[in-house]
């Protein structure tokens, strides 16, 4: 579990999209003890910029979907403020339709969620042409614009927490793609952690090669030759440069480890840009949230 640096008081702060009920709430209570102050507030953006700004001591975002791949707003975020991942987690993620009562699909004119759900219950969706997609900043904010709204024609694809906290009826307890989805959540501050890795150990960080023949597998020979898994390669794009792109990249080992470090500082002689995104030690097995 990451610490709060030296200096501060007892109680942490932890600041997560949503409000309770979403899933980044389930994830803020498994990486962070029971002392620890829950700060909900509505975006991404502003959850990593609570942790900027010093206003919260962490943030916790999901970084990546089983079925969907990497959540990209979280990744830009890294790339765009001065923020470090700290530590991870993964949850069991089951989407649950939910509404005001039970009703048929049929009569079900709004879906609301958030994006990476919305994608990961295509089949949902796609049983219901009849049926709009709205996306919302999270799973619990579509639980509670459909309890405001009073509209029993509208549902939202939340947890079944969500739909507890909301008073929601559970139209559906399972209308994920796949029986089996999990979610990557990290926790992100202003530090960069360097203790000694007591387990397995990740470290994440971002490149950009020169835009020519044979640059990326320039710049990742070093991790083939020192025997080191890269187990996560996504490639972004820059908007301040149209039609390039960055490579945001997870490897197994700590930074300080001989083979991690000279391989590292071989892909920063190849690169034009390395930054490094964090190190911490890689996530338990995934748990229900």
């Amino acid at each position: 579990m990451p610490q709060r640096p030296a200096g501060g008081t007892l109680t942490i702060a932890v600041a997560y999209p949503g409000q309770d009920g979403a899933h980044s709430a389930a994830a803020c209570e498994r990486l962070f003890a029971q002392e620890s102050e829950l700060v909900p507030l509505p975006s991404f953006s502003a959850v990593a910029e609570a942790a900027v700004a010093r206003r919260v001591d962490f943030g916790v975002l999901p970084i990546e979907s089983s079925l969907v791949g990497p959540v990209n707003e979280t990744h830009d975020l890294l790339y765009e403020l001065p923020l470090s991942i700290v530590d991870e987690t993964a949850l069991r993620i089951r989407h649950c339709l939910v509404g005001l009562r039970p009703v048929a699909l049929e009569e079900i004119h709004e879906v609301h969620s958030h994006p990476v759900a919305l994608d990961q219950c295509r089949t949902l969706l796609a049983a219901m042409p009849w049926t709009t997609a709205v996306a919302a900043s999270t799973t619990a904010a579509a639980a509670q614009h459909v309890a405001d709204s009073g509209d029993p024609k509208v549902a939202a694809i939340s947890s079944e927490r969500a739909a507890r906290l909301h008073g929601l009826a559970l139209l559906d307890g399972n209308v994920g793609d796949h029986p089996e989805a999990y979610t990557r959540f990290v926790a992100v501050s202003t530090y960069t952690r360097l203790d000694a890795p007591s387990r397995e150990w990740r470290t994440a960080f971002s490149f950009v090669t020169d835009h020519s023949p044979g640059a990326l597998h320039r710049a990742i020979e070093p991790f083939g030759r020192h025997e080191i898994d890269l187990v996560q390669l996504v490639s972004r794009p820059i908007p301040s440069t149209p039609w390039r792109y960055r490579f945001d990249a997870v490897l197994a080992g700590h930074p300080l480890d001989p083979p991690v470090h000279d391989a590292i500082a071989e892909v920063r002689a190849q690169a034009r840009m390395l930054r490094l995104f964090g190190s911490y030690p890689a996530g338990a097995e995934p748990e229900d949230e």
